[in-house]
């Protein structure tokens, strides 16, 4: 890998000014909490949500012809009526899951037994981002339609909701009560909560479709529908780096991911690219690009051509290792150190989102054909192999020790499986 370039050598793009340097430093929980407290934020007021009736759909079929009758699953939630876009662990315990669908419904509930704790009600289009705080207690749902609520865990109860445009994705601070959420107008909004003190962070006027706040807890990661990244400053508000042109994506961000410390960030993209990028200084490190292993068909005329893009993607914690993957079905894992591919195991159809054990040089993968599996990043191989869902699934969270997967499907159903490993 290149050397790394000195913390003050800070580049500058067209009319971006750099307001403050960011201390690389580890801060404790505290002073990341206490950073947040300290933050400005306008006194922009919260719309008032539709509160209007919703009806209940009816349980429809989800289950898709050619689908394996296997079922590996231990626990299965069955009180989605719709397609089950996303679902997140609470931190904390790692007991309760919560569940966003195309039923216009998310529901907090146990992993244990699959038993319902209480319905985040009153959203008006799919929920499609929901996840637990930091300390798990507060919960978090947000619609494609921006109608972002929170509810307190302990008590059941909805303490604040606001309405922004269409949302892209959400995320929660890793040491402070702080939601970070991005929108199809290009904005990010910050809000304290439950306070509702907010900040917005502009962006281009495209969709601002990924995000992720870096480990430091005072710099977020933005990509836009129009290929440029931007690391913000979340205290000032400002922008310390913009990649744009040929530093930046030719095609809508998909993806941004960055490692344990921080200092690297990966961005994925419909251009079938993944670049490294050095966080300090805002410089592309590399450029990771995989050709499918099969040549594809040339199209015929009148049709489309079979299209790749970059879908997820994540860093090693315990091996200079980074997987991409991608809508062929490839998964491809990357040598930091020498900049080069090191693994390819292929998949039978697309890749929809890949996650790494928090301690282990293990990647999981979802795919369009309803399975997970355990891939060992060190040689190559899959470990093992998990099924359960008769359609494509579309979300899935690892616990902290490894032993439980969570997965939703366009089946309708949320799935917990138990991870059992020879190798431990």
């Amino acid at each position: 890998m290149e050397p790394a370039e000195e913390p003050g050598a800070l580049s500058f793009h067209g009319d971006e000014e750099i307001i403050e340097v960011v201390e690389l430093g580890p801060p404790g929980p505290d002073d990341l909490a206490h950073e947040m407290e300290d933050v400005d934020f306008g006194d922009e007021e919260a719309e008032e949500p539709d509160t209007a009736a919703w009806d209940t759909d009816e349980d429809g079929e989800g289950a898709e012809d050619g689908m394996e009758a296997q079922d590996d699953s231990e626990v299965t939630f069955a009180l989605h009526s719709a397609s089950v876009f996303c679902v997140s662990l609470d931190p904390k315990t790692n007991t309760l899951a919560v569940t966003g669908g195309e039923d216009d419904k998310a529901f907090v509930w146990r992993l244990s037994d699959g038993e319902l704790l209480f319905e985040c009600s009153g959203h008006k289009d799919s929920v499609t981002c929901a996840g637990f705080s930091h300390d798990s207690v507060f919960v978090a749902t947000g619609d494609m339609s921006g109608l972002i609520k929170v509810w307190r865990v302990d008590s059941k109860e909805e303490v604040w909701s606001f309405e922004v445009g269409d949302l892209e994705w959400m995320e929660w601070h890793p040491q402070a009560h702080v939601l970070l959420a991005g929108t199809a107008d290009g904005n990010s909004w910050m809000w304290k909560i439950p306070s509702g003190d907010c900040k917005t962070f502009q962006g281009p006027s495209c969709p601002a479709t990924c995000g992720r706040i870096l480990p430091d807890g005072k710099r977020a990661v933005v990509g836009y529908e129009d290929g440029t990244m931007r690391i913000w400053d979340l205290k000032q508000g400002t922008s310390l780096h913009v990649l744009k042109g040929q530093d930046g994506h030719q095609d809508p961000l998909t993806c941004v991911a960055s490692n344990q410390d921080g200092s690297l960030i990966l961005t994925g993209s419909v251009d079938c690219h993944a670049k490294l990028i050095n966080s300090a200084t805002g410089k592309v490190v590399c450029v990771f690009k995989v050709e499918s292993v099969a040549p594809k068909a040339p199209a015929g005329e009148g049709e489309e051509p079979e299209s790749n893009s970059v879908e997820s993607l994540g860093f090693c914690n315990v091996m200079p290792l980074a997987a991409v993957g991608y809508l062929d079905g490839t998964l491809a894992i990357y040598d930091l150190t020498t900049q080069s591919l090191r693994h390819k195991c292929q998949h039978e159809s697309g890749i929809v989102q890949l996650l790494w054990e928090e301690n282990s040089a293990v990647v999981y993968t979802c795919s369009l054909d309803g399975a997970v599996r355990l891939w060992d990043a060190r040689s190559g191989k899959m470990i093992s192999e998990y099924r359960g869902h008769a359609a494509e699934i579309l979300d899935f969270a690892v616990n902290k020790d490894a032993s439980i997967v969570v997965t939703t499907s366009g089946d309708h159903q949320a799935k917990v499986f138990c991870v059992q490993r020879p190798d431990r």
